[in-house]
């Protein structure tokens, strides 16, 4: 079931279906609820599972000039106080992971466990800052042709033949954002802070899904955070870009699932 609530003076819409101890799914950049669509499909028979279309993305609306990590973060808490669900695990495709952290920050006691879906907790660096400026320059003169070009870039050059069909429906997809969603979105991940102190204090399981082949967040740039949760799992696919869900989906999932069958027991 769909549903549309208020949240600083705009829609925000999410899916929930199920019943049982709460999941929460956090898409990415240019992405929505349905990414998760599938993986919901298998796992509600046993739980609750929220599915977010976070501000801007879907047919939630753009709410400020800077969609922050924490606005995100609190519009999630405000579904999931919506739901009267005290606690979840929460899984956050790239951007959706930056959520996630930022929500752990801010809600830790809501959280049972949090996957990292080819996300991580460092923050932009100086290069990176300006990659986003001149992102949101291109995406002003036109969005349109940003998003055709910058979709095939997330998965791993051997797959986008074979995904071509999926390429379509996802540029299909973000071609109904507009260029306000777009640059709020990246002028937020611009400003998000480093979260890898937070990381390391956590008090939750943390799992890591990463792609070999990932050229948005980089095999290299991931591992060593994965030193730094107290219990930390990691699923690392070879032939894998940025799109696990798509280029590896039995082995998303099952990794995914265990994950949740292991860590779902534990009072919530």
């Amino acid at each position: 079931m769909e549903k549309h609530i208020k949240f600083r003076g705009g829609n925000l819409n999410y899916k929930i279906t199920g019943q049982g101890p709460c999941l929460v799914f956090l898409h990415g950049f240019l992405e929505n609820h349905t990414i998760w669509n599938d993986f919901a499909d298998r796992l509600s028979d046993r739980f609750t599972v929220i599915q977010v279309d976070l501000p801007g993305f879907g047919k939630s609306d753009v709410v400020d000039d800077v969609h922050t990590m924490t606005l995100m973060a609190a519009a999630v808490k405000h579904v999931m106080d919506e739901e009267n669900m005290d606690q979840c695990i929460m899984t956050g495709h790239s951007m959706g992971g930056y959520v996630t952290l930022a929500f752990a920050e801010l809600y830790p006691e809501s959280l049972k466990g949090l996957v990292l879906f080819h996300s991580h907790a460092a923050a932009d660096d100086e290069e990176a800052k300006e990659n986003r400026n001149r992102t949101i320059e291109i995406v002003k003169k036109d969005h349109k042709d940003f998003i055709i070009s910058f979709i095939p870039l997330l998965f791993a050059e051997e797959n986008t033949e074979r995904f071509a069909k999926e390429i379509k429906q996802l540029q299909k997809t973000a071609l109904k954002v507009t260029p306000d969603a777009i640059i709020a979105a990246l002028a937020g991940m611009r400003e998000r802070e480093d979260r890898q102190t937070l990381l390391s204090n956590l008090d939750v399981p943390v799992l890591f899904i990463i792609g070999k082949q990932d050229s948005r967040i980089p095999l290299e740039k991931i591992l060593p955070q994965l030193s730094l949760p107290k219990n930390c799992e990691a699923i690392i696919l070879d032939n894998v870009g940025h799109m696990g869900f798509i280029e590896a989906e039995g082995l998303t999932y099952a990794s995914l699932e265990h994950f949740i069958e292991r860590n779902s027991f534990f009072g919530f």
